[in-house]
């Protein structure tokens, strides 16, 4: 199906894929930072729910700036059926993102991450059953991503016994239980991620409709917990002085997001997950220097933690290094192929997905509804900013500004290297 896709552009593309996948990582962990808020008695599901509105409003507003909403418009007719897909699989991402916010309240920033980051097994059970990855691979291959699995897991391990000494309040295994129910459905997600790359979706296309079903999602979940839309509505007015930093982290949610779109596209989600999920790492900086987690407790529980996330970083990269060869690709294409025939989609338009090119029917351009979204978008930042008080949260600022610092360095280099090789498509 690559045809004339030789060896270079594979090789472009792999590295395009693993650079979206560390660019992830920085941006996925920063995004939990401002869930620290939680802990000023803001009922967690207010929390993901501001997170929510924040992504659903980056999630329109960057597609719109990067490729114009004209070319969501020829994904939504050539693949109709992913509208579905990208909806359910927002719907998954909103509960998930709600129980990080009671794990975080329960167990701390720094030990849930790598608990959640569990989703990375998932992601390699449903790569190899559903999609055909690591079909042809050679043994190395497969000692990589299953050796990387197993690391993950002892890692995981030590760190689930840590929290469970870490954590004062009596609630360490409720807060382990919901990071690692976040975990299984956020490994869930990943299906509908893998069907639309396979099926050629640009990730810009996909997310815009992924973010309508995570702010329906939670809205239901909002109102069910606070007990109707007229407690829901007191409880956001109450936290306006907080909603500017939530929503801001929903939109470095997005961001982080979009790299691991890119990454599961291009390497596959059995490589392209456990390599955004180094996020565990970053999160364990913001965790420590930044807000100072743990901080006063001894050097065993600091090596536990500490040593259980390196652990589990490692069995990540090292799945993640396990580049798919030739044959491997081939099996790629023949599930392309066989989502293709299932949902009756053009072939050059799968074809065109699967070498990281447009669509000869995608059409370009930004109209004057674009920048209207754009606006409308910054408005509700400036206007919610207007609001915001600093929370009272002691900081650890120049940490803060170092992490601040790479992760803009990582957004700059790794965009820049998706727009040469692929024009983010």
């Amino acid at each position: 199906m690559t045809g004339a896709l030789g060896p270079e552009r594979v090789r472009r593309l792999y590295l395009a894929g693993v650079a979206s996948g560390f660019a992830a990582g920085a941006w996925l962990g920063a995004a939990e930072a401002p869930t620290k808020l939680a802990s000023l008695a803001l009922p967690p599901v207010v929390v993901s729910l501001a997170m929510v509105l924040g992504v659903f409003v980056a999630r329109w507003s960057v597609p719109a700036l990067v490729r114009g909403t004209a070319g969501v418009g020829t994904d939504v007719r050539e693949a109709p059926h992913l509208v579905v897909w990208a909806l359910l699989a927002g719907g998954l991402w909103a509960v998930a993102n709600t129980l990080t916010i009671f794990a975080i309240r329960d167990i701390g920033l720094s030990i849930a991450f790598p608990l959640w980051n569990a989703n990375s097994l998932l992601g390699i059970v449903w790569g190899i059953v559903l999609f055909n990855e690591l079909r042809g691979a050679r043994r190395a291959q497969w000692f990589a991503v299953l050796g990387g699995a197993a690391l993950m897991f002892l890692g995981g391990t030590a760190l689930a016994v840590a929290s469970t000494r870490a954590t004062t309040g009596g609630h360490a295994w409720r807060g382990v239980t919901a990071a690692l129910g976040a975990g299984v459905l956020w490994g869930t997600m990943y299906i509908p991620y893998r069907k639309a790359y396979l099926t050629g979706m640009n990730p810009l296309s996909f997310v815009t409709f992924f973010s309508v079903g995570e702010l329906v999602t939670m809205t239901a979940v909002a109102m069910a917990q606070e007990g109707g839309l007229a407690t829901l509505a007191r409880d956001l007015v109450e936290a306006r002085a907080a909603l500017f930093w939530l929503l801001c982290g929903g939109f470095v949610w997005v961001v982080g997001d979009l790299f691991q779109q890119y990454a599961a596209k291009y390497v596959g989600i059995s490589r392209g997950i456990p390599l955004s999920n180094t996020n565990q790492l970053w999160g364990l900086l913001w965790g420590l220097f930044v807000f100072g987690e743990l901080r006063g407790s001894g050097v065993e529980r600091y090596a536990e933690v500490i040593g259980g996330s390196l652990v589990m970083a490692a069995g990540a990269v090292a799945i993640a290094s396990a580049a798919a060869g030739a044959t491997e690709r081939s099996a790629w294409e023949a599930a392309a192929r066989r989502e293709q025939t299932r949902y009756h989609v053009d072939p050059a338009y799968v074809r065109a997905g699967l070498r990281g090119e447009a669509a000869a029917s995608a059409t370009r351009g930004r109209r004057p509804v674009d920048w209207l979204i754009v606006g409308s978008a910054s408005a509700v930042f400036v206007g919610l900013g207007l609001l915001a008080r600093r929370p009272a949260v002691a900081l650890g600022w120049t940490a803060f500004t170092g992490l601040v610092a790479a992760m803009l360095a990582l957004l700059v280099g790794t965009g820049y290297l998706l727009w040469r090789t692929t024009r983010f498509n």
